[in-house]
């Protein structure tokens, strides 16, 4: 049908022409492109016709040859909503009565996980015998103790002086949905704890914050990512260093030594077991 087929490119290029109007970036423009024409190819493959010779099976159908050609999860999602876009522009250009792609279910993607460093990368990260400036102090205080008590970025920027118990190594810890919970530290965590407490007394705090900025003010989660971003690129690591990974590795490094789930779920402070 080559009349369908050039009516429907016409259709395809007043569609993107409408998204580049709408501020579309090119970049994002050229994803719908390629997106749809995938679909035109199909439809011309099967002398469908018009667009709205479309029919609810045919979507389907479409959708999973996609998969089976290997389309990721994410891609197919994409995929079915520049279609869904589409059909709703020719929806209001009177050019087709229905959307065959409305309510058409695809694959969810996997939750990605976060990846533990081995321990040899740990050592290297951690094992530094004398910080190098107040600033390193600060720095090797904060790995030490995200990585000895998996805690959360949230968490340890809002820790103050006073949630440290330095006779039973334990710190108390608030955790989402307000949940307060007693996590321990190590020796390595309790003596970079205590060289930032000396440097911390010399920077003037004016306020009760445990890791704080140079003017004394609490630390912000940015700079804690920033920090330890610098970190992990001074030590080489094959990744970028972030909190969360810190978080992971002690998770995964107490799991495999002790083999006790409920340990480790209680450690992080997960409400749900399915989550640890």
């Amino acid at each position: 049908m080559p009349g369908a087929a050039e009516r429907r490119k016409a259709d395809l290029a007043e569609f993107l022409g409408r998204l580049a109007a709408r501020g579309c970036s090119a970049h994002t423009v050229r994803g719908y492109e390629r997106d749809l024409t995938k679909l035109e190819a199909f439809v011309h493959e099967r002398n469908i016709g018009d667009w709205s010779s479309l029919t609810e099976a045919h979507a389907k159908l479409f959708l999973a040859e996609s998969h089976k050609r290997g389309l990721a999860p994410r891609s197919l999602q994409r995929l079915a909503a520049a279609c869904r876009m589409l059909y709703r522009h020719l929806q209001e250009e009177g050019r087709a009565h229905k959307n065959p792609f409305i309510g058409l279910r695809t694959p969810r993607p996997g939750k990605r996980l976060p990846q533990a460093l081995p321990v040899d990368a740990l050592h290297g990260l951690l094992d530094k015998a004398e910080a190098e400036s107040p600033l390193d102090c600060r720095d090797q205080a904060m790995l030490e103790l995200l990585y000895s008590s998996g805690l959360r970025l949230s968490e340890l920027t809002a820790l103050d002086c006073g949630d440290l118990d330095w006779s039973q190594r334990l710190v108390r810890v608030m955790g989402k949905g307000g949940k307060p919970r007693l996590v321990p530290f190590g020796s390595k965590a309790a003596e970079a704890l205590e060289r930032w407490k000396a440097v911390r007394a010399s920077w003037t705090p004016v306020e009760e914050a445990l890791f704080i900025s140079q003017r004394g003010r609490r630390l912000s989660p940015r700079s804690v990512q920033y920090r330890l971003a610098a970190r992990g690129r001074a030590s080489q690591l094959w990744q970028r260093l972030h909190p969360h990974m810190l978080r992971h590795s002690c998770a995964s490094h107490v799991l495999q030594s002790s083999g006790d789930l409920r340990a480790v779920q209680e450690l992080l402070g997960h409400a749900d077991i399915g989550t640890t």
